[in-house]
């Protein structure tokens, strides 16, 4: 079959207008020749005989009637044992490989297998010759560091197939012959251990999608208590520079009860991606006591790489993430940061000359922006077991202006909202996530009658060292102002995680409902104070107290000793519990009998 070629026309940054001879079709890949050099494209228009194609790497060089060959096939990556421990650039070159190739400085139209060749692989069949197959049954099995990679017919594969041919327990690589399979044509069909999926079409390949109901536990106090997300769920982080999303991003990685973590660092900064890159390898996964790298994989695209690029690695992420999701495994995939890759898109648009939106972004920024997070999910598979791919972006906006269209447009989509906030940030208060701005839409793992009946302390108090700010200390009343000390006491305990303490950085589902309940019985009494030096000094004994029992061992003697020394505190002064507390916890206990 003759491939359709054709001749440049123009360019425009890094978009090339292309004169095409034959017949092509959007988001289509191919490849603008400079000299020895094969650059690939994206066709992202399509105008009668005349494609838009957006270049994947510097375009310096290209002319007007230079040859463009068209290959035929969407922009794909390929999945298949061996994408765990990877790091690759948006277009799945493995970065490693490239580096030995062509030095630190990489050439232009240097591309790469994303799968290593060479490498053989267990395989352990679980068909025999005469099954009936489909799209995404399992074939076989090969081990993949601690997870069972399931080798499986490919997604695009839409008929019922009958196993011809199997290969026999043994080692192989990811090219080799795995399965012969027949359609109802006749037509045989040979398959390997890998194949290619467009990255721009969800992968559906599965019985049901489900409501996501299931907390994801990330062992951060504030995220799992107040702001929760649900396994399958989305969520999104925007933040101005320096208010820690790197570190919160790093912490959830490690500690979330997840299988997989994918990272997409799309257009981030050169240095905080080399910080990732570095720190990754190094960390200790507290799962199975070896590196994190393990079960991670990073598609690493800085800001200084090819604006083009950007958006590929967005998509390349969530189709890793999806291919996972259908072996029945649940994957945290990490988008940072989602404002360059709208950047990107609204580099393209203007040069594309269309109409443009707010802030000169196109005016479908919400729809592509929802369309990303839309491929998150919680899915039945058809082997009845359960998989999910949970999707956290975080959000740059300029100056830290919640307001902009890529954090609104964001917003409208995700269900829960971590809004890191710069004057706790400076405050050090870790996480810096405003615990009254943020929202979530999914159930947390405490009761959430007791959550807002804590939320509302916050808020009160919030209120009353504002009116602090203007009539002072003076002007307070002492029940106002032992509602401003309960909800900095709320603040300072359980809000606030030091993620440098080998206890305190992760805190079971467990501990966070015992932990919570005491803190409960504090925010709720009635305390029998003389003045608002004695209010002052009870909190801060209080204070340390708690926050001595948050660095102890789960049950240990020490965590029992604290326990006991704020109890005894507690009661010197509490003469009884407030009807709104009393209320929420009978609210609350009523709802855990019904469940039960």
């Amino acid at each position: 079959m003759t491939k359709t070629t054709g001749k440049v026309i123009g360019v425009n940054g890094n978009m090339v207008a292309v004169k095409v001879e034959g017949d092509i079709s959007l988001n289509e890949v191919g490849y603008v020749k400079v000299g020895e050099q094969n650059l690939k494209s994206e066709v992202i228009r399509i105008q009668g005989d005349t494609a838009e194609m957006q270049v994947f790497e510097m375009t310096t060089g290209i002319g007007v009637d230079d040859e463009v060959e068209f290959s035929g096939e969407l922009l794909a990556v390929e999945l298949g044992p061996g994408l765990l421990t990877q790091i690759y650039d948006g277009l799945q070159n493995p970065l490693p490989k490239l580096a030995e190739e062509a030095g630190f400085f990489l050439p232009r139209g240097l591309y790469m297998n994303a799968l290593p060749r060479d490498k053989k692989w267990e395989f352990t069949p679980k068909v025999k010759a005469g099954d009936t197959v489909a799209a995404a049954d399992t074939l076989g099995t090969v081990p993949e560091g601690i997870f069972e990679h399931r080798i499986m017919v490919p997604f695009n594969f839409y008929e019922s197939y009958t196993v011809k041919k199997v290969a026999e327990k043994g080692e192989y690589t990811v090219e080799q012959e795995m399965a012969v399979l027949e359609d109802a044509k006749g037509n045989q069909h040979s398959v390997n251990m890998m194949f290619e999926w467009p990255v721009k079409r969800a992968i559906s390949s599965y019985e049901e999608r489900l409501e996501p109901d299931t907390s994801m536990v990330t062992k951060t106090r504030i995220i799992d208590t107040f702001i929760p997300v649900a396994r399958g769920g989305t969520y999104c982080i925007p933040g101005p520079f320096g208010a820690g999303k790197t570190v919160l991003q790093q912490v959830t990685s490690r500690y979330a009860d997840v299988d997989i973590v994918i990272i997409a660092a799309c257009g981030e900064r050169a240095g905080e991606v080399v910080e990732t890159l570095r720190e990754f390898p190094e960390l200790i996964d507290p799962r199975t006591g070896r590196t994190l790298m393990e079960r991670t994989v990073i598609i690493a695209n800085t800001s200084s790489m090819p604006v083009a690029a950007r958006e590929a690695s967005v998509y390349t992420a969530v189709t890793l993430a999806e291919y996972y999701r259908q072996m029945g495994l649940h994957v945290l995939l990490l988008a940072d940061s989602t404002s360059r890759w709208a950047q990107a898109m609204r580099e393209m648009s203007g040069r594309l000359e269309e109409i443009p939106g707010e802030e000169a972004f196109p005016a479908y920024l919400e729809s592509v922006i929802a369309a990303f997070y839309e491929r998150a999910g919680v899915v039945r598979l058809k082997d009845g077991s359960f998989g999910s791919v949970t999707i956290g972006g975080t959000v740059s906006p300029a100056g830290g202006n919640f307001e902009e269209p890529v954090t609104q447009a964001t917003l409208k989509v995700v269900g829960a909202f971590h809004g890191l906030d710069r004057d706790r940030a400076e405050a050090r208060k870790y996480p810096s996530i405003h615990p009254l701005n943020s929202w979530s839409k999914y159930p947390g793992v405490v009761a959430v009658d007791k959550v807002d009946f804590a939320r509302s302390i916050l808020s009160r108090g919030d209120e009353v060292g504002q009116m602090m700010k203007v009539v002072g200390e003076e002007g307070t009343s002492l029940e106002d102002y032992i509602v401003n000390l309960k909800s900095e006491f709320l603040d300072a305990v359980y809000l606030q995680q030091n993620s440098f303490d080998p206890v305190d950085a992760a805190v079971s589902v467990e501990r966070q409902n015992y932990v919570f309940d005491q803190l409960y019985d504090i925010l709720g009494s009635i305390l029998e104070l003389s003045d608002k030096e004695d209010a002052r000094h009870f909190f801060n004994q209080l204070r340390q107290h708690f926050i001595d029992w948050n660095y102890s061992e789960w049950d240990s003697d020490e965590f029992k000793e604290n326990e006991k020394k704020i109890k005894t505190l507690l009661e010197q002064k509490q003469t009884g519990l407030m009807e709104e507390a009393k209320r929420a916890r009978k609210a609350a206990e009523s709802k855990e009998h019904s469940n039960a």
